[in-house]
């Protein structure tokens, strides 16, 4: 590819324990940075009340759910609960040939099926600060028991065993901080040399 012409998008995988802060990070990404869009996931569960399809989720029926795994047309999925959730392929790389950048906000085991089947996302794990500050926001969220909270802190120590699948990490201590640089994660990214130098060479001499 030439330096002058349009590049494709790039899929950002973003994950990390809950209470890391991954949801507000994307949400402010997908605000503040141009040509940036965020996957719409696929589940077989019904809408809940305010919930959009094509928005929320794309709801479908089972069989039409297990016909798109059939097909090899998801990125990832995973069954929770008796209901299918997973990421369409399709949507995804139609938005990247566009040369628009797709955020992916996932657990850890979905971001590795991720990785399996488009090696070329960029992979950003995010951390909270410490153990002692995830503690607090989950306690502060109010929504979970004691022992649900003990139970996601010992889930994330084992989350953090797939962190060298990861190709950056943000440390989330403070919010505007961590969003630079997820933000400078994106831009750096884009900087990559996508051509080689015999290509540099025959544009700029077209240009004389």
């Amino acid at each position: 590819m030439n330096p002058g012409e349009k590049h494709a998008g790039k899929l950002f995988v973003f994950s990390g324990p809950s209470g890391a802060g991954k949801g507000t990070i994307c949400k402010r990404l997908l605000e503040e940075v141009d040509e940036l869009a965020v996957s719409v996931s696929m589940t077989t569960r019904a809408p809940r009340n305010g919930e959009v399809d094509g928005i929320s989720y794309y709801f479908t029926e089972k069989e039409a759910f297990e016909e798109h795994i059939a097909k090899g047309k998801l990125l990832e999925y995973a069954e929770v609960y008796g209901n299918y959730y997973g990421t369409p392929k399709e949507p995804v790389i139609e938005k990247l040939q566009a040369g628009i950048d797709v955020i992916l906000e996932i657990d850890m085991q979905g971001a590795l099926k991720v990785k399996e089947n488009y090696p070329d996302g960029v992979f950003v794990f995010i951390l909270p600060p410490s153990m002692s500050i995830l503690r607090k926001r989950l306690t502060g969220r109010g929504t979970e028991t004691q022992e649900a909270i003990e139970l996601r802190l010992g889930e994330t120590l084992k989350e953090l065993s797939y962190i060298e699948k990861y190709d950056y990490c943000v440390v989330n201590g403070e919010l505007e901080e961590a969003v630079a640089r997820a933000k400078a994660i994106i831009m750096a990214e884009h900087s990559k040399v996508a051509f080689t130098a015999e290509e540099l060479i025959a544009n700029y001499k077209e240009e004389e």
